[in-house]
């Protein structure tokens, strides 16, 4: 996958657990129009109101894939691993279309309702 911004993906360093490969992240302090945006429509705009976000969209459109990935936060990241780099691209795939541009992620995020959600 060539353009897999507001993420970033790399082989996921030891001592990482074996059975993950890869890492995705973006680093949500770096990234203040998102954070925003986030903050407009009622949402904290942290790694764990991405991380929660993200395994929802994953949640509804490719559910498999939550066996194979693990979501979490790290200092001002958000950070995925996935079981390998198929995986990985399979999950920007998912997301991308709702998080890859200031546009999408309005879309998605004027849709959604924060009452739902935590962070």
């Amino acid at each position: 996958m060539s353009d897999t911004f507001p993420f970033q993906l790399a082989t996921a360093p030891p001592p990482i657990s074996p059975e993950y490969e890869m890492v995705i992240f973006a680093d949500v302090g770096g990234l203040e129009e998102y954070y925003r945006l986030f903050q407009h429509f009622g949402y904290g705009g942290t790694p764990a109101s991405w991380a929660e976000h993200l395994e929802t969209i994953v949640e509804e459109h490719a559910p498999a894939l939550l066996n194979e990935l693990e979501l979490t936060e790290s200092g001002t990241a958000f950070v995925a691993y996935a079981s390998n780099a198929a995986i990985a691209d399979e999950f920007l795939a998912c997301v991308l279309p709702y998080f890859g541009s200031l546009p999408k992620l309005q879309k998605y995020l004027s849709q959604t309702d924060p009452d739902d959600f935590f962070a």
